[in-house]
């Protein structure tokens, strides 16, 4: 039998709101200074929003998410539309600074099919890579190797979206 021990996954089994609201509208709604580190929030824009997935394919894995509710491009407007990618353009620039990948993979999963785990509210997915960063683990242990705590790589991030005293680096910079 196979084990690989994630703690931090029993606040998610056991969160009895997990079903009955929408995680994204939840946490973007919560008091910016009080609760973005825990909801490991990076960067609130105008329409959309920055954050780290807490089950992550790879240290770094970032998720742009607007703020209007809806599982596709369907009701965003044109200006949410611009900020999302220019929010997506910024995101992976201060990620190259902070953490280096060799490239990246970025995606959007439309439907439960498409491989959707939240897909009533629509986000894009910028999961950074390295030359190296998958071994045999997920061949032969069907089991990714996350070489960095979730806490760690927000430090490191942070520090990339936000200005010195914490005021919030503009989309574009």
């Amino acid at each position: 039998m196979k084990r690989l021990w994630a703690p931090w996954r029993m606040e998610y089994i056991l969160d009895e709101n997990k079903n009955k609201s929408c995680l994204f509208c939840d946490i973007s709604r919560e008091g910016i200074k009080t609760r973005d580190k825990k909801n490991l929030i990076l960067y609130r824009g105008k329409y959309c929003f920055v954050l780290m997935n807490k089950y992550p394919y790879n240290n770094g894995h970032l998720l742009v998410v607007p703020y209007f509710h809806t599982p596709t491009f369907k009701g965003l407007s044109d200006d949410v539309l611009f900020e999302l990618m220019t929010t997506v353009r910024d995101s992976i620039k201060k990620k190259k600074k902070a953490l280096n990948p060799d490239g990246f993979n970025m995606g959007l999963n439309f439907g439960k099919v498409a491989g959707a785990g939240m897909e009533s509210h629509m986000h894009l997915h910028i999961v950074p890579r390295w030359t190296g960063d998958t071994d045999s683990m997920p061949i032969i242990a069907e089991t990714r190797v996350m070489p960095e705590h979730l806490g760690e790589t927000y430090k490191k991030l942070y520090k990339f979206f936000t200005g010195k005293r914490g005021k919030q680096i503009k989309s574009g910079a």
